[in-house]
């Protein structure tokens, strides 16, 4: 008598995976396959690069480091100043094309994968397994009365949420401050309250994110899960399930025809529904709550092996494949965003090389001019400059002017390695006559030690009007 695969629960509470719509959590149920094994490697890719690197240390100081109170941003050798904003922006800009670039390729491939909000939300049911068992167990659990079994095992699990959002919290501040420092003060509870503020709040945002709203910020509260759709095109990758194959879907004996039956590939085992971590059933057609995790494929390509079936019956696919044809790489659209994206990619990477290392900031005093003690007319200036090498230099400051301006005295500075010095100086008028009312002048900072390129900032040299 043949191996008849089990496609039905009694129990209609865990038969699918539809509390979340009528308000209540998503049990998710455990699987194997290898995009499980892909998105594993990534998670831990992930937590490796996010609590691993806030540890490391460069030229004896943190590697990576937003040190807002003296406004200085450290990222391993190169540090960033207030006036490279610019070079900041422009990374998050070619993030965000990058983003698009690969949408148009897979659809929501970074949401499965990638995106903390998924990882951390894997991890918290991962805590969930661990303390309270599999879904039928969790489903069951939730429906116990309250118990010193039950009260155990919540709380271990809030607890082992309540850490990992505790660490998530502390890495993440640790970018902002300097970790080791921060790590000290939280085991010696002598943390100041601006820190114990953000450590409750980002240990809470996390908690609440992962542990309680999960699916919500994917479904209703992710605008990219809103306007995926606009750069979605026929040749975009999409889990797909194939409805011409599956249907009709129904029970059956592994050693059974399904052809002999009336019956498609599905044998409505709701395995693909169980697993979801948005609780969507992707036999209805693609829907926006779909974040590609691949988990249905994984379900349903172990169900199809049980019973001796091809796999594929939900898959990663186009909707130019499904419908017989053959997906195409190449396409304006693609080539589009991957064209921009090259291009800004390479704009930053010459702006990154070509970026000075030293800034020089003039800003002229309040009075128009003046005439000083020998007669000649001045006027005063405030100059900042930043020396944001790595070492210190050497430096000489001139004025580009008609001849008759020049610096009351010469100037030359001895800068430490990101050093800032702000220098007040006068610019004179040595002619006999008046100058113009108003002159463009140029300061120019020239490095003594080496061949850079020197550093300009323009003013303006006022005096009175000639009649």
């Amino acid at each position: 008598m043949g191996e008849r695969i089990p496609t039905k629960i009694i129990d209609a509470a865990i038969a699918r995976n539809t509390p979340a719509s009528a308000g209540g959590p998503i049990h998710t149920r455990g699987f194997k396959g290898r995009y499980r094994r892909f998105r594993l490697l990534g998670t831990g890719l992930l937590f490796l690069l996010f609590f691993g690197t806030a540890w490391l240390n460069w030229d004896q100081r943190q590697a990576v480091l937003w040190d807002l109170v003296s406004r200085k941003f450290h990222i391993f050798g190169a540090t960033f100043w207030p006036q490279d904003l610019i070079l900041l922006s422009a990374i998050l800009i070619i993030a965000a094309f990058g983003l698009f670039f690969i949408t148009v390729v897979a659809g929501r491939i970074w949401c499965g994968y990638t995106c903390p909000q998924s990882v951390w939300t894997w991890i918290f049911m991962w805590a969930e397994k661990v303390t309270e068992g599999d879904r039928h167990q969790r489903i069951r659990l939730d429906a116990a009365p309250w118990s010193l079994d039950k009260l155990l095992r919540r709380g271990a699990k809030h607890a082992i949420w309540l850490a990992v959002s505790l660490i998530t919290a502390l890495t993440f501040i640790g970018y902002f401050a300097p970790i080791r420092e921060l790590s000290s003060d939280l085991l010696t509870f002598n943390l100041g309250g601006q820190a114990a503020f953000w450590l409750f709040f980002f240990t809470a945002a996390t908690y609440i994110n992962a542990g309680w709203l999960r699916e919500k910020v994917c479904r209703d509260m992710c605008p990219y899960g809103r306007f995926q759709s606009a750069m979605f095109d026929r040749d975009t990758l999409v889990i797909a399930y194939d409805a011409e194959r599956g249907e009709q879907r129904g029970p059956r004996r592994k050693d059974s025809e399904p052809a002999a039956l009336g019956l498609g590939d599905c044998i409505d085992c709701t395995l693909c529904v169980q697993v979801c971590p948005t609780g969507i059933d992707i036999r209805d057609g693609l829907q926006y709550e779909c974040i590609a995790c691949a988990a249905c494929i994984d379900a349903c390509d172990s169900i199809m092996d049980r019973m001796g079936y091809a796999r594929g019956l939900i898959s990663y696919t186009s909707e130019r494949a499904q419908h017989g044809g053959q997906t195409r790489w190449l396409r304006p659209r693609l080539l589009g965003y991957g064209s921009v994206l090259a291009l800004m990619i390479g704009l930053f990477v010459v702006a990154l090389m070509e970026r000075p290392l030293m800034s020089l900031d003039v800003t002229r005093d309040r009075t128009m001019f003046r005439e000083n003690n020998a007669g000649q007319l001045e006027n005063s200036y405030s100059l900042k400059v930043i020396n944001k090498r790595q070492q210190p230099g050497h430096y000489q400051l001139r004025l580009d002017a008609p001849a008759d301006l020049q610096l009351s005295a010469p100037v030359t500075l001895q800068l430490d390695a990101e050093d800032i010095r702000d220098i007040p100086l006068r610019v004179i008028w040595t002619g006999e006559q008046l100058p113009a009312a108003r002159q463009r002048i140029r300061f120019v900072l020239t490095a003594m030690d080496d061949n850079s390129v020197p550093v300009v900032a323009e003013s303006t040299f006022l005096a009175p009007v000639r009649r």
